[in-house]
């Protein structure tokens, strides 16, 4: 429970939104993140540090800049926690409820 408290802590932000969105379309160092956001370097990396300590973002250098990624996985395995915490089932329960809506 208390990793959901975490996660939707670290979303309720709308800055950090802002970044998870950005990088949904793909990699990008904290510059482009920068002039995606409108936000300082170091509030940037602030943001960027409290999504990795939730796993959501992964960094890697790239000889002197930083390449950040989304981790679509975390994302989905807080959604099968989120719905189990709820009683909606697990992952096999959810998956195959999804291809009946489908």
């Amino acid at each position: 429970m208390r990793e959901l408290r975490l996660f939707h802590k670290v979303l309720a932000d709308v800055n950090r939104l802002r970044i998870v969105r950005r990088l949904a379309d793909g990699p990008a160092t904290v510059t482009e993140l920068i002039e995606h956001v409108g936000l300082s370097q170091p509030l940037v990396s602030w943001h960027l540090g409290k999504l990795r300590e939730v796993g959501l973002v992964t960094a890697r250098r790239n000889g002197r800049e930083t390449v950040h990624t989304i981790e679509p996985e975390a994302f989905a395995r807080f959604a099968d926690r989120q719905a189990e915490v709820l009683g909606f089932g697990g992952p096999g329960e959810q998956a195959a409820g999804r291809r009946a809506v489908s």
